[in-house]
Order: structure tokens, then sequence, then C-alpha cells
């Protein structure tokens, strides 16, 4: 009867956060669709949503799903149920369920995992040095994904990080000690996909369910959350409302007048059938194949309501009930924004992905408000606008031609998601002006800020 009244609870969110969405033409939707529609740097879709005060006051979509052989010819138009691929802004919500074993005192943040996936998990070159589910989250486990970090069911975790493992080498999913940075784990800060495959098995075990059903059940459900980490557990609806993610190019190099190309969840609309193994896959045994590294499908409504969870402090707003729902407490929420590694030039203190990452909380990139030059006069930083003046906490995401970004200010209350569905050129040939984001991301960051949150009035 419990569960039953929760969920009752639950579906009145949506009315809460989807009302006050901006709809109609006005001077952002000419702003998106001018970077969208761009010659010199086309973008097969663009969904974007604004958040200022905790509310909704933009949602726009541009574009595609799917470019061809699918609904109309001219292609099957985005819209606000529009699903994507989210890469690594999956891993912001990994970390969310990772905060809810730990508010549960299921999960101990600096408890050596080895006691969660029953074998010892050690860097070869530090055996004295355990490995915590804080490091895997900040990124400073010393984990590299040079060995990989994409394994299907038929590979154990323990094949990988055990001496003894098939897979383990000569250790190369672990750094090696070095002159020039201390590698110790928790000492320096690595990104690392890999990190996030270690801490869904970790949670697997916890939970002795599949990761992608934990999340489903502990984390999408409750939000309001369209989507799932695996594609084979999208609903119909879902599957139909996935967007193809797109490069544009042909014979494998990108080329602006070349044709669109899908890079993955071609999925013609259909769910696929479970991967070979999977009815048999033991949790806590390697949950990579289950996406807590970059396998959300979600939409950009669905990370607006992340970005409203961590503006009001881990608690889910209900429309018609003055008490908030509790969802995670003040001090997850608090520790997940707490910094848990900041560059520290001219220190060598880990890898900054040149230039992209200042600073890093747990599951969270923290945005300082840096930029810079590099000595061939490239621009690089996390700097949101040109000005400056806007820092917050969120993550990126880019894979298969996606590039997206969950941004939010828990002081001003402000928050920016956007999903890009490809683009037509390549983005590394496109940097941006004065940080490490493409240019037509610094458009998209920049209009969004001058006309939906500088400015109360979206749409006239």
């Amino acid at each position: 009867m419990t569960v039953r009244l929760f969920w009752k609870r639950v579906v009145c969110i949506a009315p809460l956060w989807l009302a006050a969405a901006g709809v109609g033409a006005g001077p952002l939707d000419l702003a998106l669709k001018s970077i969208k529609t761009d010659p010199k740097a086309p973008l097969s879709s663009l969904s974007v949503l604004a958040i200022r005060d905790g509310a909704v006051v933009y949602s726009g979509q541009f574009g595609h799903r799917r470019m061809q052989g699918f609904g109309p010819q001219a292609g099957t138009g985005v819209d606000a149920r529009t699903l994507y691929r989210v890469a690594s802004v999956s891993k912001l919500v990994t970390a969310l369920g990772a905060m809810r074993l730990v508010d549960a005192g299921r999960l101990d943040l600096d408890a050596d995992i080895s006691r969660y996936l029953g074998f010892q998990v050690r860097n070869p070159a530090y055996p004295d040095v355990a490995i915590t589910a804080r490091m895997l989250l900040s990124h400073t486990s010393s984990l590299r994904d040079n060995a990989g970090y994409t394994f299907g069911t038929e590979v154990a975790l323990s094949d990988l990080l055990s001496p003894s493992g098939k897979l383990f080498g000569k250790g190369d999913a672990w750094a090696a000690s070095a002159v020039d940075m201390d590698t110790t784990p928790g000492r320096s800060f690595h990104y690392v996909n890999l990190n996030y495959g270690v801490l869904g098995t970790v949670m697997e075990a916890i939970a002795g369910e599949r990761f992608d059903r934990f999340m489903q059940r502990e984390v999408l459900k409750p939000l309001g959350m369209p989507g799932s980490f695996t594609p084979e557990t999208l609903t119909a609806l879902e599957a139909h409302q996935l967007a193809v993610l797109y490069r544009k190019g042909q014979d494998g190099a990108w080329k602006s007048q070349g044709p669109w190309v899908a890079q993955t969840d071609d999925l013609q609309g259909k769910v696929p059938a479970e991967r070979p193994g999977w009815n048999v896959y033991v949790p806590g045994t390697n949950a990579m194949a289950f996406g807590p590294q970059g396998g959300l499908r979600t939409s950009v409504a669905g990370l607006g309501r992340v970005v409203q969870l961590l503006l009001d402090g881990g608690a889910i707003r209900r429309a018609g009930v003055k008490k908030p729902l509790r969802f995670l407490s003040a001090a997850a929420v608090a520790e997940l924004q707490r910094i848990h590694w900041q560059s520290n030039p001219p220190a060598t203190n880990g890898d900054t992905f040149g230039g992209a990452f200042r600073a890093w909380g747990l599951g969270t990139q923290i945005f300082t408000d840096s930029s810079d030059t590099t000595s061939e006069g490239k621009a690089r930083g996390d700097r949101l606008l040109p000005q400056g003046g806007v820092s917050g906490f969120g993550h990126a995401g880019f894979a298969y031609g996606l590039q997206s970004l969950l941004w939010y200010d828990p002081v001003r209350r402000w928050g920016l998601v956007y999903a890009v569905g490809g683009s037509g050129v390549d983005p590394a040939l496109n940097p941006g002006k004065f940080s490490s984001f493409n240019q037509w991301e610094e458009r998209i960051i920049g209009a969004t800020f001058e006309h939906a949150l500088f400015t109360k009035t979206v749409h006239p």
C-alpha cells in the first residue's frame, strides 16, 4: 500500500515542471534555430531546457531524431519527449544512485571496495592503499581506461582487476608510479570511464540487483525520468522516441557536405532483444554492460528533474503538496558538491583533460569560471560565458556525435540542460573562443543565458 501511494505522488510531479515551460516563437527559439541550421556547422538535432528560480522557464527542440527511413521523408522531428543517449552525463545520475545507498547506510564511501566485490582490488604500484567509492566517484582512484571499459557480461571485473585475472596483463587498468606526478590513489585526478564501471559493480553487489534495474527503481522512477541505462529495457514508446546519434561524413571522415551517418541507437523504433548471457548474469560481477559510465537514455526534461532535485537540496517537489519528498539527504548533496580535487598549478596533481577540468566533486564537475590559453593560443577552461561571472556544478557528455551538458547553480537556483544529437563538422576542429567547449556549444550556452536566465521574460 505504501508503494502504491508513493507512485501516485510521483505522478503528480510532472505538471509542476512541464507547465512552467515556455512555448511559442521568441528570441531564444530564433537564436537556437540559427545555431542548429548554421551551414558551416549544422546539427542533426538540438534540445535545450532552462531553469530559473527552480522552475522550467524554457524548453525548445529543433531538428530531427531520425534523419531518414522512418516516418516522414524529411525525417522525424525531435520534441520534449525525445530521448538521447546522454553519454557521460550518465555518471552524475549514477552518482545519485550511489548516494542513495550511502544514505541507506549500505555503502561506505571510505571503505575498501574489496569488501563489496569479494576480491582484493589494488593498484599493483600501491599495494597497501585501499580503493574506495569516494575515489571512484571523484576520479582519484588511479584507475585508467587503457585496458578498456566496455566489457560485456562474459567478462568478470576480477578478470581485469585481479592479478590472477585473464585480462590483468601488466596491470594496464592502473596508473604506474611516476616521477612528475603523485599517482597514489586518492591524491591525483584523472578522468576515467572505468571508475564508474567499477562503481556500478559495487552498487550491484550491495543491492543484489542488475545496475540498470536498480537505477530504474531507485532513481529514474522516483524522479519521474523517462528512459533507462540500457536500450533493451526501454518501453516500446521510449524506443520510438529515442534519437539516433549522428555525425556528418563519408568513408569515416568528417565532411559537412556529406550525408548524416548514424553512429548509435538506430533502433528503427524497436526495443532490442536482451544480449546473450544477460539471463544468467549474477549482479556484482561486471556492471559495465549496463551503462553506469555513459549509457543513460533519457530526455532533456528528465535531466531537468535532476537539476531541480539538486537545486532543492535533494528533495522532490510535488504539485499540490507543501512538504517535499526527501530523495537524498542534504548532507549527501553537499558531499556531491564538495571539492574533492582541484587543479593546483604549477604543481601537477592531476590531468585537467586539456584544461577543461579544474575541480571535481563526487560525480560532479565543479565549474570554476576559469579561462586561459595554451602556448599555441587555443582557448581552454570551464568558463560558461565570455565575460565570466558564472560558476556551478554539473557534467558534460561527448560520444557518438552527441554533445550534452547538465549545469546548475544552487545559489542563483539556475539550471541549463542541452543535448546535441550530432554535428556536421568535427568539434575538435571548431574549438571555442574562451573555453574548452566547441563553438556551437558556447553559442548555445550564451543564447540560453541571455534570453532565459538573465531575463525573466523568455517569450513575448
